[in-house]
């Protein structure tokens, strides 16, 4: 995987995958090295962050890496006016490596292309987000104890939650049944559906979440996404499809997970925090050793 981008989940095999979750177990049992140490990472983030963003910077420099890059563009040139190439290009000449999250679909691509070193999409637009599909099946294979064979419901917004489009995705290659939870509005985009389809596996779409409670081994919630809607009318009809609450949880799976990207509004009652089936804070906390395993691989310092 030395000096190769990440764009689309599909860039890494499912061999490749699971040698990143290998990885990742190894950092989570030591996560402070120094063999990061004369490397540059830069995070560019265009758009909003807070865990993506602070766990890639966790990630390096636990491992004595540098980080340079921007959390806010109003203190760029992009501001001035400068192009997605142009920035690209000359940060590329200040890093080993760049870690790019963009409100556009297909701009992780577009910077891959350009740039002369590998590129990490963070997030394009409603696009992909690899590198959270990659801690999402961390996080799954430690509770479950396996990717093959199991239940996955995906709740909210299933059309634009790149989170999810990934997932499902790189899912496919482990013979999981897909229970697609959604809004009509917010359905899961044919394109992903497709993915499913060549595969020849099970999904079945609901729009009530009750459905599909008793039935998952993990159940990923997600946010209905504001800042993707055009029409605010259209966002006010569903932005409350879907509360879980405690007590829903009755009759679930004693394996159970509950998996969230985050951020949270209100889909996750503050009630479930404290059940054992509430998993998406180490979730997140798995983001930091899944990512230090990337970093490393890609840089070729492991």
């Amino acid at each position: 995987m030395k000096n190769r981008s990440l764009i689309s989940i599909n860039d890494f095999s499912k061999e490749e995958q699971i040698g990143i979750l290998d990885l990742a177990e190894s950092f989570e049992k030591q996560p402070t090295r120094k063999i990061l140490e004369g490397h540059v990472v830069a995070n560019l983030f265009f758009e909003p962050s807070t865990r993506t963003r602070l766990s890639f910077d966790t990630a390096v420099n636990r491992l004595g890496g540098k980080v340079i890059g921007f959390a806010d563009t109003s203190s760029t040139s992009v501001q001035k006016g400068e192009s997605l190439k142009d920035t690209i290009i000359m940060v590329s000449n200040y890093s080993d490596l760049i870690v790019m999250r963009h409100p556009k679909d297909g701009s992780a691509r577009y910077a891959s292309e350009v740039s002369s070193v590998p590129i990490i999409n963070a997030g394009d637009g409603a696009n992909q987000h690899p590198t959270q599909c990659l801690l999402d099946m961390y996080s799954i294979r430690k509770t479950q104890g396996t990717l093959e064979n199991l239940d996955i419901a995906f709740v909210g917004d299933l059309k634009y939650g790149r989170t999810v489009h990934s997932l499902v995705m790189a899912l496919t290659n482990f013979n999981c049944r897909f229970h697609l939870v959604s809004p009509p509005e917010l359905k899961l985009p044919s394109a992903v559906k497709m993915h499913i389809k060549e595969k020849q596996l099970e999904y079945t779409q609901y729009t009530e979440l009750q459905d599909v409670l008793p039935i998952a081994d993990i159940v990923y919630m997600t946010r209905i996404q504001r800042e993707r809607f055009s029409d605010p009318i259209e966002y006010e009809k569903v932005k409350n499809a879907y509360i879980l609450r405690n007590n829903m949880l009755k009759g679930s799976k004693e394996s159970l997970r509950i998996l969230h990207p985050l951020p949270r509004v209100n889909e996750i009652n503050v009630d479930i925090d404290d059940n054992p089936k509430a998993y998406y804070f180490q979730q997140a906390l798995n983001g930091v050793y899944v990512r230090q395993a990337l970093v490393t691989s890609i840089l070729g310092v492991i």
